[in-house]
C-alpha cells in the first residue's frame, strides 16, 4: 500500500528534519511505500532509505523569472523525483487552473517524476448527484496521460480536507470503483484521514493507500498508519 503525508505549510526544516528521521526509522521495518511531502523552506538533504521524500508544488521550469515559485533546479539539488500536483487548495485558493495544471504534469512527466495527482469534488457538486459529480471530477483528467508509468492518482473530496467530515465508506468504494476505471494507477484516498479510521478506509476495495493531511503531523500518528497497512497487508 501506499501511506503518504502532506506536510503542507507546517514544520520547520529542523522539525521535518527529525519528522522524517523518526518515520524513516519505522518505515524501514515495513513492506510500504511510504511518502512526505515536506514544505517548501523545509527541504533539505534527509538521507532516507525507504521514505520517498517529493515537493509539495513546483513550477514547471528549470529555473526563471517566477517569483515565489521554485523549479526543476531547486528540486535536483535535493535529488527529488517526486511531486503532488492538483491539489485542491492550489486549485481552489490558489487558483491553478486545469490547464495550468496540465502544463504542470507533463513538464514533469518528461523529466520522469512520480506524480501524486489529486482531485476532487466540492460539496456544492457532491449534494447535485453523483452524475454532476462525476463529470466534474472526469474534467479533471483532461489532458493527463492517466496510462503513465509513474502515476499514482489520489482523490480527495474538497469538503472533506481539514474538516473531520468525510463520505460514507460506502460512498469512498462507489467513487473508487468509477474512478478505478479511468486509469490504472495506484488510487488512494485523502480527506480527514485520520489513525481511528485508517484500518476502514485501507480495507476498502479499489482504495490502494492514503494521503494524509493534518493528521500525519505527529510523527508516532503517521508511524501507526503504516503499521496498520502493514497489519492489513500481512493478514491477506
Amino acid at each position: 500500500m501506499i501511506i503518504a503525508a502532506n506536510l503542507k505549510t507546517n514544520m520547520t526544516r529542523s522539525k521535518t528534519i527529525i519528522y522524517i528521521k523518526e518515520v524513516d526509522s519505522f518505515a524501514q521495518t515495513t513492506s510500504q511505500d511510504v511518502f512526505v511531502f515536506p514544505a517548501m523552506s523545509s527541504l533539505d538533504d534527509f538521507h532516507t532509505t525507504k521514505t520517498v521524500v517529493g515537493a509539495q508544488n513546483a513550477y514547471p521550469t528549470v529555473n526563471g523569472a517566477f517569483t515565489g515559485e521554485i523549479g526543476l533546479e531547486h528540486l535536483e539539488e535535493f535529488n527529488l523525483k517526486t511531486i503532488l500536483i492538483g491539489h485542491s487548495e492550489r486549485r481552489h485558493i490558489l487558483g491553478e487552473t486545469q490547464e495550468f495544471i496540465v502544463d504542470k504534469f507533463n513538464f514533469f512527466k518528461e523529466k520522469g517524476f512520480k506524480i501524486i495527482y489529486c482531485i476532487g469534488e466540492p460539496l456544492e457538486i457532491r449534494e447535485a448527484g453523483n452524475e454532476t459529480m462525476m463529470q466534474y471530477i472526469s474534467a479533471q483528467y483532461e489532458g493527463i496521460d492517466t496510462k503513465y508509468e509513474n502515476l499514482i492518482i489520489a482523490y480527495e473530496p474538497v469538503w472533506a480536507i481539514g474538516t473531520g467530515r468525510m463520505p460514507t465508506l460506502e460512498d469512498i468504494q462507489n467513487i473508487h470503483t468509477q474512478l478505478k476505471k479511468k486509469s490504472p494507477a495506484p488510487l488512494l484516498y485523502g480527506g480527514s484521514v485520520k489513525v481511528n479510521n485508517t484500518k476502514d478506509i485501507l480495507n476498502i476495495e479499489n482504495v490502494d493507500g492514503i494521503l494524509v493531511g493534518s493528521a500525519a503531523l505527529n510523527a508516532d500518528d503517521f508511524s501507526t498508519m503504516i503499521q496498520i497497512a502493514q497489519e492489513i497487508e500481512n493478514k491477506k
